[in-house]
């Protein structure tokens, strides 16, 4: 394998103290109206009390995304609580290790990277983190920043319902949704500083499958790999972008499942050669390599959004005079790799050569 130059070096892990300032500016960014970030003095409590709930996602070292959250003894809290209530003066001071739930008190990305899905990767990784340590399930305080314009119009608890029945798309009730959080009530007052949601929380909740009634803990490390295999229909494509949709619609798919890694089949992307000289094949493979960069960035991306690593199956490369037939490993982490062909067919050479 050659050494590459990336765009992205994506990484999930624990949040440490000297990621203070890269939070810090995030929080400011996406909460300029409603605090903006924790003070240093509070995120240092929450790493002290609970290092393992607070995550992040960095990206050539610099953290672009972070989830935070604490353990609490839902007896204590019941449905009807407030954010203050949870979080108390923000350092963590309610977490109690001996609890039930996971309770997740803040999620935020920052805006360069909201299209890369990272927030799904995080809420993801705190369902693991809750079947680590083997808890009933995860909580959270939703907002609905989507009601205020409909607040004049409905009651909340219309407005949640019609967004479980998704007649309205809320920029972040929906998504919470679509991570199978389940709707338990709607509380007034939850966070009054929250102009949009007009100080209204949903209260939802995740349930661990997983849970047993003797705490035992459950290993992170995987003892398996799922693996989706694409069975390509070659059909005529009318543009590249119409063929990268159409590979896109099987990552979504196949990442619906959890997967981890999505192959392709060898020169699934052939179709698209039928735009050039059908008298001269060995000239239109050469031009149908004028895409395959264009795949390959496309791939990382859709690995990056959908946290899947994608084998491209073999596509044909040309460079410095030769034509290579080449597949590419792109990784979740925004990596990628590659391996030619080792042994090129007789028939491949005589047409293509």
């Amino acid at each position: 394998m050659e050494n590459q130059q990336f765009d992205h070096k994506l990484h999930l892990r624990q949040l440490r103290i000297d990621d203070y300032d890269d939070v810090r500016r995030i929080m400011d960014h996406v909460y300029p109206s409603m605090g903006g970030a924790w003070t240093r003095e509070q995120f240092e409590a929450m790493i002290s009390r609970f290092p393992e709930g607070q995550l992040c996602i960095e990206d050539k070292g610099r953290v672009v995304a972070a989830a935070l959250s604490l353990i609490i003894d839902s007896s204590v809290y019941g449905e009807r609580h407030t954010y203050n209530q949870i979080v108390g003066d923000g350092t963590l001071k309610n977490h109690d290790p001996d609890g039930d739930y996971l309770y997740g008190i803040d999620v935020f990305v920052h805006p360069d990277y909201r299209e890369m899905r990272l927030g799904r990767r995080l809420y993801d990784a705190r369902k693991e983190l809750c079947e680590t340590l083997n808890l009933k399930g995860i909580i959270i305080g939703g907002r609905i920043p989507g009601y205020a314009k409909y607040a004049d119009k409905m009651r909340p608890g219309r407005y949640v319902q019609m967004v479980k029945n998704r007649e309205i798309t809320d920029p972040v009730l929906s998504f919470q949704l679509s991570n199978d959080f389940h709707y338990k009530r709607v509380v007034p007052d939850y966070w009054p500083a929250d102009h949009k949601s007009r100080g209204y929380g949903v209260i939802l909740e995740w349930n661990n499958i997983y849970y047993e009634e003797k705490r035992r803990l459950i290993p992170r490390v995987k003892t398996y790999v799922r693996l989706g295999v694409v069975q390509w229909q070659m059909r005529l494509f009318d543009s590249f972008e119409d063929f990268i949709q159409q590979v896109e619609f099987f990552v979504d798919a196949v990442a619906g499942y959890n997967a981890d890694l999505i192959l392709f089949p060898e020169l699934f992307n052939v179709p698209l050669i039928a735009r050039y000289d059908q008298e001269d094949p060995a000239e239109a493979m050469r031009s149908l390599a004028e895409h395959t960069e264009p795949l390959r960035d496309a791939l990382i991306d859709m690995a990056m959004s959908y946290n899947i690593n994608i084998v491209s199956g073999s596509v044909p490369e040309y460079r410095d005079g030769r034509l290579y037939n080449v597949c590419f490993l792109c990784r979740r982490d925004g990596t990628w790799d590659k391996q030619y062909k080792l042994h090129i067919t007789p028939d491949e050479s005589k047409t293509w050569g």
